[in-house]
């Protein structure tokens, strides 16, 4: 993303993991992890969404953490429809959380956590978010943008009265997304219901409006470190 980006591999699940890491000057607020999209069509931790929610997060003073899914750069594996990149994901989690807790004199379980991806990864976001709720790990934030809710099945953010998978939740798609049509994620919504975002004139892949992609989820998001 960078210059000041390091890229190292980290021990998971079925091999090794490559991930990008982006650093903060000053200390660390908390850890943010980025999900990238489908990648059996190209998807890797370099995608421009991947990259503006990198830079969105890194600007409200989280490190952010980019992995490659299994099968993809220097990533071993293959491609599990979800399963082992949440797998992959939660473990990453672990390993930089308990890493940066320490860093940060705090419980690991303390340290604030982000979670965001885009199309594919933003599914597996959501799983992730839902597996963290299931075993009491709290998520303060939850960012899902153009969501393929079209091919996988993602989870719902809000049921009935229960808590919601994160203390704040965000999700924005494109209006004019020819991948996932809009009108799918507001089906998927309209139930829970959950607010969706809606970015005017934006394709799925945000051609042309990833500033103000990055903006907004860093404007969102950080009016809650301002309350």
């Amino acid at each position: 993303m960078n210059r000041n980006t390091l890229r190292e591999r980290i021990a998971g699940p079925v091999g090794w993991i490559e991930v990008a890491i982006d650093t903060p000057v000053q200390p660390p607020r908390g850890l943010a992890l980025i999900a990238h999209p489908h990648p059996l069509h190209g998807g890797t931790l370099d995608n421009k969404v991947a990259q503006t929610l990198a830079r969105a997060w890194l600007q409200l003073g989280y490190c952010t953490v980019r992995p490659n899914f299994r099968g993809v750069g220097g990533s071993e594996g293959s491609y599990d429809a979800g399963r082992g990149e949440t797998d992959d994901l939660r473990a990453l989690l672990h390993h930089y959380a308990a890493a940066l807790a320490a860093r940060l004199g705090l419980q690991a379980a303390a340290l604030p956590l982000a979670l965001a991806g885009f199309s594919f990864g933003a599914f597996v976001a959501a799983q992730l978010a839902q597996t963290l709720r299931a075993e009491g790990r709290g998520v303060g934030h939850l960012t899902l943008v153009g969501p393929a809710v079209v091919n996988f099945a993602v989870p719902a953010l809000r049921q009935g009265d229960g808590p919601q998978l994160a203390d704040r939740v965000l999700v924005i798609h494109g209006e004019q997304d020819d991948v996932v049509p809009l009108a799918a994620v507001l089906d998927w919504a309209r139930p829970q219901p959950q607010p969706v975002l809606v970015m005017p004139g934006a394709g799925h892949f945000f051609h042309g409006l990833l500033t103000p992609l990055k903006d907004w989820v860093s404007t969102w998001h950080g009016s809650a470190q301002s309350d």
